[in-house]
C-alpha cells in the first residue's frame, strides 16, 4: 500500500495510469501490482500490461531503461543503441519511451520505424556497431503481456554478469525524478533518435541468405515446391518471405488470416508455434495450395515450427529437439559433402535439449557443448570461439525452436531456421524424400530419442512460492529411483556445475540413459519439467517415456 500510495500521490505519474489506480478495490489486485517491482531477469523484463512497479508500462521501461543508459555510457566513448518492437499492445509506445530516456542520458538511439524480427536486432547492433539493444516483446506469451529483452555489444541477451550491473545501474533509479528524458522532437533534432529500416532490413536479408547451402536445389525444385507459412499476425512476415524468395523459393502462400499484425492474436488461444493449435488454419489451407511443408514463427520472430507429411500423407507437427536434428545433420552433412566441414566445429545447445542432436554431430566429428537453457548462452560461446579461434560454430539450437547457424547475429533466429527447414526440405525432395524420412533415418541410425515437456503455471505470490517449494522437495529429498529405475546422477546446477552460472536447476539422470530436468521459467510464471528417453524402437521410447513421465509429475502434483 505504500507503493501504491507513492504512485497515486506522485506528480510524474500521469492522470490515466491514476485513473486506473483508483478503479482497483480487489486487495490481491493491488497486491500483486506492488509487491514487488518487475523482476529485471537475465532476460530484462516481462509482465502483464498495465499500471504498477511489478507490471509493464510506460515508468517500468524508463525505469529500466535509465538503468541501462547509465551501463552503456560506462562502456565507452559515442554510447548508442538500437531499439526494435513486435506486433505487441504497446510496443511501439515502450519502444518509443526507451529510446527517449536513452536520449535523454545522451546515448544515440537507433529505432526501427515500425515492427522488425528480434534476430534483426541482434544483427542490427553488430552492423551498426552499437554498444547495446532493446527489444520490445513477450515472445510468444498471451496478449495482455509485454516485455523488454536486454542485448549487449556482441548482439547476445546478456548473460548475468552483465545483467546484474545493469540491475545494479536500475537500483540507483529510487524515484521517477532520477529518469533523464528528452522530448522527441528535441532528440530527433539533436542526432540522439535516428529512425532505421530499409538499409539494415537488406543487409540482414543477405546475411541470413548467406548461410544457405544448397540454392541452386531450391530453385532447380521451385516450380514443385509450396510453403506455407503463417507469421501468426507477428513480425516475420516481411523478413521470412524476402529470404525464401532470395534464394529461389517462387511458391511461398501465407496465411490470409494470420497475415497482419494484430496485438490480441484472435485468430489462435496462443501465438506459439511449439503447440499444433496455432497451425489450424494453416492446416485448412494446406491442401488447398498442395503445401509440401508448413513453417510458423512466433510474434518476435524469433521461434520457428515446422509441420510436414508423414508416410501416410497426413501432417505432423515437429517438435524442437526434431527439428532442430534434422536441421544439424542437414548442415553438418552438407559442408561435409562440400568438403566444407572445419576440423574444429562445434554444435551448441542447452542442458535440456535432445542428445540427438548431439549424437549426429559427433558422428561427424563435431565437438558438442551444453550450455544452460537461453540461447545468451549459446550466443556467448559463439562470441568467445569467435574471439579464440578454439571452435568453428555450425549450428545451436536449443528444445524451445530456437536455432541459429552462422555468424551474422547473436540470438535465435526463426528467419535463418524458416529458410534451413525450407531449404532441407526441397533438397531432399529432389532425392525423393521427405523430412518425416529422413527423421526414420535418423531415428533407425542413432536410435530413437523422445522427449516431451510438462508445465505447470502458478501465477501471482502463491505461485512463486509454490514453485520454490516443489524446487525444495526435489533438492532436499532426491529420488534412488523414478518408475523402476535407478537414478545415478543428480546434477544441481544452483552449485554452478559444469563450468556454468548458477542457476536454479535440478536434472536428474537414470540408469537406462533417460533423464528428467526441473527447472523455473525465466519469463513465464511456470515450473518446467523436460522429460527424455531413447530406445531401440519407437514403441520403447514412448512406453519408457510415459511411465517416467507419469512418475515425476505424481510427485509434482502431490505436493500441497
Amino acid at each position: 500500500m505504500t507503493e501504491y500510495k507513492l504512485w497515486v500521490n506522485d506528480p510524474l505519474i500521469d492522470e490515466d495510469t491514476k485513473r486506473e489506480l483508483a478503479s482497483l478495490h480487489d486487495e490481491k489486485e493491488l497486491e500483486d501490482r506492488f509487491y514487488r517491482d518487475l523482476e529485471f531477469g537475465t532476460g530484462g523484463l516481462r509482465g502483464v500490461i498495465g499500471a504498477g512497479t511489478n507490471r509493464m508500462n510506460r515508468y517500468t521501461v524508463a525505469k529500466a531503461t535509465q538503468g541501462l543508459a547509465q551501463f552503456i555510457k560506462q562502456q565507452g566513448e559515442r554510447p548508442s543503441a538500437v531499439i526494435a518492437y513486435d506486433s505487441r499492445n504497446q510496443s511501439p509506445e515502450f519502444a518509443l519511451e526507451a529510446a527517449l530516456v536513452l536520449a535523454g542520458n545522451g546515448v544515440k538511439a537507433y529505432v526501427f520505424e515500425s515492427l522488425r524480427p528480434t534476430p534483426e536486432l541482434s544483427f542490427a547492433v553488430r552492423h551498426l556497431g552499437a554498444g547495446g539493444g532493446i527489444v520490445i516483446t513477450a515472445s510468444h506469451n498471451p496478449p495482455e503481456y509485454n516485455g523488454y529483452k536486454v542485448y549487449g555489444r556482441d548482439g547476445g541477451q546478456l548473460v548475468p554478469h552483465d545483467a546484474e550491473r545493469v540491475l545494479a545501474e536500475i537500483h540507483t533509479v529510487d524515484t521517477l525524478a532520477r529518469i533523464q528524458r528528452m522530448e522527441r522532437g528535441e532528440a530527433e533534432a539533436a542526432g540522439l533518435l535516428v529512425w532505421i529500416g530499409a538499409e539494415v532490413d537488406e543487409a540482414f536479408v543477405q546475411a541470413v541468405a548467406g548461410v544457405s547451402l544448397h540454392p541452386d536445389v531450391v530453385r532447380s525444385v521451385s516450380d514443385d515446391f509450396h510453403v506455407l507459412y503463417t507469421p501468426l499476425h507477428g513480425a516475420g512476415n516481411l523478413s521470412v518471405r524476402n529470404v525464401l524468395g532470395t534464394i529461389g523459393f517462387t511458391h511461398v502462400h501465407v496465411v490470409p488470416e494470420q497475415e497482419l499484425p494484430d496485438a490480441n492474436f484472435s485468430t489462435v488461444k496462443s501465438p506459439n508455434p511449439e503447440e499444433r493449435e496455432a497451425f489450424t488454419l494453416a492446416l485448412h489451407m494446406a491442401k488447398e495450395v498442395n503445401a509440401d511443408i508448413i513453417i510458423g514463427t512466433d510474434p518476435d520472430c524469433d521461434r520457428m515450427g515446422a509441420v510436414v507429411k508423414d508416410d501416410r500423407g497426413q501432417f505432423v507437427v515437429l517438435n524442437g529437439n526434431q527439428s532442430g536434428a534434422i536441421m544439424a545433420y542437414y548442415v553438418l552433412d552438407s559442408l561435409k559433402r562440400q568438403e566444407k566441414l572445419p576440423e574444429r566445429g562445434v554444435l551448441i545447445k542447452t542442458i535440456v535439449t535432445s542428445e540427438m542432436g548431439a549424437v549426429i554431430a559427433e558422428s561427424y566429428g563435431v565437438s558438442v557443448l551444453n550450455t544452460l537453457t537461453g540461447f545468451k548462452y549459446i550466443g556467448e560461446k559463439m562470441t568467445e570461439f569467435e574471439q579464440s579461434g578454439q571452435y568453428q560454430f555450425l549450428f545451436g539450437y536449443e528444445e524451445s525452436y530456437g536455432y541459429l547457424a552462422g555468424n551474422y547475429c547473436r540470438d535465435k533466429d526463426a528467419v535463418l531456421a524458416s529458410m534451413l527447414i525450407c531449404e532441407a526440405a526441397a533438397y531432399y525432395k529432389s532425392q525423393g524424400k521427405t523430412l518425416y524420412d529422413i527423421l526414420q533415418e535418423l531415428y533407425r541410425q542413432f536410435g530413437f530419442f523422445q522427449e516431451q515437456l510438462e508445465s505447470r503455471t502458478l501465477k501471482g505470490k502463491d505461485g512463486i512460492e509454490k514453485i520454490a517449494a516443489i524446487m525444495d522437495d526435489w533438492r532436499q529429498a532426491p529420488p534412488a529411483a523414478v518408475a523402476g529405475v535407478s537414478v545415478v546422477r543428480v546434477q544441481d546446477y544452483l552449485r554452478g556445475i559444469d563450468g556454468l552460472p548458477a542457476e536454479n536447476v535440478l536434472k536428474y539422470t537414470l540408469s537406462d540413459d533417460s533423464w528428467f530436468c526441473l527447472r523455473p521459467s525465466g519469463t513465464e510464471p511456470k515450473i518446467k519439467t523436460y522429460f527424455a528417453v531413447r530406445g531401440s524402437t519407437g514403441e520403447e521410447s514412448a512406453e519408457r517415456l510415459e511411465r517416467l513421465r507419469s512418475a515425476v509429475m505424481s510427485r509434482i502434483d502431490q505436493l500441497p
